[in-house]
């Protein structure tokens, strides 16, 4: 494990110089409690000097079989290093530049990064209370599209636009996820899964939130009335993550299609909602969802 505080790109590559020592974090990481086989949890396990073998199925494997390191021909450091920069960037990084970084092609750096991204929806369930702020935005779209409170000016134009919702508890954790619309059955079913009966929400006027004050303790703030607080009512919390959001897409990214946008939302709420842990504990954090690895063929499928 980390026997210091990891700051920069150089100390990541003193404490893993080698592919032996990234195994071995990994091995601490993934098996903590002596090793499972990946085939088949109740098996015994042999060492072998290729890795392991499953006793149950004669399959062998190591530590990267099943992971998002699985059958890729990148050294588990550059795979460390991608973890670091990418969750170390406050606004994300493109392919192109963490190509440029790892010194590998753009399409490699992609699908690493989309590998990643697909583990950060770890961050991404959780169950919020007490004051929580609710709000929907649109990625990409017209405004003729936008609710009239979220109407901007310069707004991308196209069909391509798509609807995110976000709940934010004050002083807690967020969710953020792609909705289909923003009717009141959709937006009420994602509320209702995802914040306790006990909690007091805050939305602004739109019509799909009318039926919150049967559930909860509701408090609109109206800014079709220019009202954006109103004591504790308000959405400013959850609309400063919107604004996180939309710097990083169209500034890093650019662009990033409906397919693929829930990754993108995932790897936001999973910045904002580890902002205040050490390095080292969201690079382990990251290590420890590594199992939900997504293979090349279903990315582009």
């Amino acid at each position: 494990m980390f026997n210091k505080e990891v700051k920069s790109v150089f100390d990541l590559l003193q404490a893993f110089p080698t592919e032996q020592s990234c195994i071995e974090h990994l091995e601490q990481i993934r098996w903590a409690n002596g090793v499972v086989s990946p085939f088949d949890k109740t098996s015994k396990v042999y060492k072998t000097k290729a890795g392991y073998q499953c006793k149950n199925t004669g399959k062998n494997f190591n530590v990267k079989t099943n992971t998002i390191f699985d059958n890729t021909k990148l050294p588990l450091q550059k795979w460390f290093l991608a973890i670091f920069i990418v969750t170390s960037h406050k606004k994300g990084i493109s392919s192109l530049q963490l190509g440029r970084d790892l010194d590998i092609t753009q399409k490699s750096a992609w699908f690493m990064l989309q590998r990643v991204r697909n583990c950060f929806g770890i961050e991404n369930d959780n169950q919020l209370n007490n004051e929580v702020e609710v709000d929907e935005t649109f990625i990409g779209g017209s405004n003729e599209n936008r609710h009239s409170s979220k109407k901007v000016s310069g707004g991308q134009g196209g069909a391509n636009h798509a609807a995110v919702m976000g709940m934010v508890e004050r002083d807690g954790k967020l969710n953020a996820m792609t909705i289909e619309d923003r009717t009141k059955k959709t937006l009420t079913r994602e509320i209702i899964a995802a914040i306790n009966k006990t909690a007091t929400i805050y939305t602004d006027e739109h019509v799909g939130y009318k039926s919150l004050k049967k559930v909860y303790d509701h408090g609109v703030v109206k800014h079709k009335a220019h009202e954006y607080v109103n004591g504790r009512i308000h959405t400013n919390t959850i609309e400063g993550f919107w604004s996180l959001l939309k710097r990083g897409i169209f500034g890093i990214y650019h662009f990033t299609s409906k397919k693929h946008l829930q990754m993108y939302v995932d790897e936001f709420v999973f910045r904002y909602n580890t902002r205040e842990i050490t390095t080292n504990t969201r690079f382990n954090l990251m290590l420890s969802n590594m199992e939900n690895r997504l293979t090349y063929a279903k990315l582009i499928a």
